[in-house]
C-alpha cells in the first residue's frame, strides 16, 4: 500500500485514508477485541459497508496511522463534527493492529492530530467520548491534556455489564505537546 506522510511524528505519521485498505479495516472492525471500546461494536461491518464508510471518511480530516519503522497501517484517527465557525470538534481514534496497542502509538497519533487541528485548522476546543472501562485510553487522553467534563451514567452495556460514557475536552492552551 502507498501512504503519504501528511502529519509527521517520531514513531508514526498520519496519512490520508487509503481506500485499498478496506479489507484490513473490515478485519479489524469484526474483531471483538479491537471493537470492545467502540460504539460500532454491535454493527455488522461488511467489505461493502466499510468501503462506503472509508470513501466518506476520505473526503474529511480522517487519517490512517502508519508506523515510520515499516510503513504499516495500524489504525486511524480524525475529526468528527468539525465546526469551523465555533472552532470546535470531536476527535476519534482507534488502533486496529493488536501488536501496537499500549505502545504509545495512539497517544502520539492523537497528539499529531490535535497539533494539526490547532495549527492548521484553527480549532480551539476538542472533545471526545470514551467508555469508563477503557482505562488505557483515559490515561492516554489525560497525558495529552484532556480533562473529564462529565459522564452519561450507565449508557453503555457491554458483555451484560453497564458502563458510563465519559466526556472529555481540551482547549488549545491545555494541550501538552
Amino acid at each position: 500500500m502507498e501512504y503519504f506522510n501528511k502529519i509527521d511524528g517520531e514513531k508514526c505519521y498520519l496519512s490520508p485514508i487509503n481506500l485499498d485498505d478496506v479489507a484490513l479495516y473490515t478485519k479489524w472492525l469484526n474483531d471483538p477485541e479491537i471493537i470492545e471500546y467502540l460504539t460500532l461494536r454491535s454493527k455488522v461491518i461488511s467489505l461493502h459497508s466499510e468501503k462506503e464508510h472509508l470513501e466518506k471518511m476520505s473526503y474529511e480530516h480522517n487519517y490512517g496511522i502508519v508506523t515510520k519503522e515499516n510503513n504499516k497501517l495500524i489504525g486511524n484517527c480524525g475529526f468528527l463534527e468539525l465546526d469551523h465557525l465555533n472552532r470546535n470538534c470531536e476527535v476519534g481514534i482507534f488502533i486496529g493492529d493488536k501488536e501496537y496497542l499500549g505502545k504509545g502509538y495512539g497517544t502520539e497519533a492523537l497528539k499529531l492530530l490535535i497539533s494539526y487541528g490547532i495549527n492548521y485548522l484553527n480549532i480551539r476546543n476538542f472533545m471526545l467520548r470514551v467508555f469508563s472501562n477503557n482505562e488505557r485510553a483515559i490515561k492516554s487522553y489525560k497525558k495529552i491534556g484532556f480533562n473529564k467534563i462529565g459522564i452519561r451514567r450507565k449508557s453503555i452495556i457491554a458483555n451484560r455489564k453497564e458502563y458510563d460514557m465519559v466526556y472529555m475536552d481540551m482547549l488549545d492552551e491545555d494541550f501538552i505537546d
